[in-house]
């Protein structure tokens, strides 16, 4: 139990400084739409949702959260939340950004219609130069030689939806089972 407590205190202590950025969603759309592949997935997509700040930790068992906001066709219709826990050999903490761009409207509609989760088979690509990696919703490790607007990404669809992820900041070493759980709020 004492351990489960100092890996959530941890994973807080690192979520804490990353929501400090107020309202860096523009920001980090922007970071996507120069990121390789990614970008043109907003060309095509009927929507996506972007959390510009997810803080991850763990020390065997793990989580992560960040908040977000959903767009359908251009237009912000809601926020969303994901929360993680991961059980494995995992050690330290990250913070990331995140975007699930929905390829058409039943995607879109079943993420939105409540509480959604992918489960940990679900696989994101990590946006990094230079990097040999596979990001999953169980975790990535990777090096980058170059920035992250130098990023070539290759992605696609998997049952409606594409996930991108870039690191932010961090060290995980990590080899664990997990998901990612997705709640919405439409705007008032």
């Amino acid at each position: 139990m004492k351990r489960i407590l100092a890996t959530l205190a941890a994973l807080l202590a690192l979520a804490a400084p990353l929501a400090s950025h107020a309202d860096s969603y523009s920001d980090t759309v922007n970071l996507f739409k120069k990121a390789g592949q990614s970008a043109t997935f907003f060309d095509t997509a009927y929507g996506y949702a972007v959390f510009p700040n997810i803080g991850k930790g763990g020390v065997g068992v793990g989580g992560a959260y960040g908040k977000g906001r959903v767009y359908a066709q251009g237009q912000y219709v809601g926020d969303t939340s994901m929360t993680q826990l991961s059980v494995g050999l995992q050690l330290g903490g990250q913070g990331y950004s995140q975007i699930v761009f929905f390829q058409d409207e039943r995607s879109y509609k079943e993420f939105t219609g409540g509480n959604f989760e992918f489960g940990a088979e679900a696989s994101a690509v990590a946006i990094t130069a230079a990097a040999s990696a596979k990001g999953s919703t169980g975790g990535s490790s990777a090096g980058a030689s170059a920035g992250k607007n130098d990023a070539v990404a290759a992605g696609k669809y998997n049952k409606g939806m594409a996930t991108f992820t870039i690191a932010k900041g961090g060290l995980m070493y990590e080899a664990s089972i997990s998901g990612q759980k997705f709640k919405y709020k439409p705007k008032a």
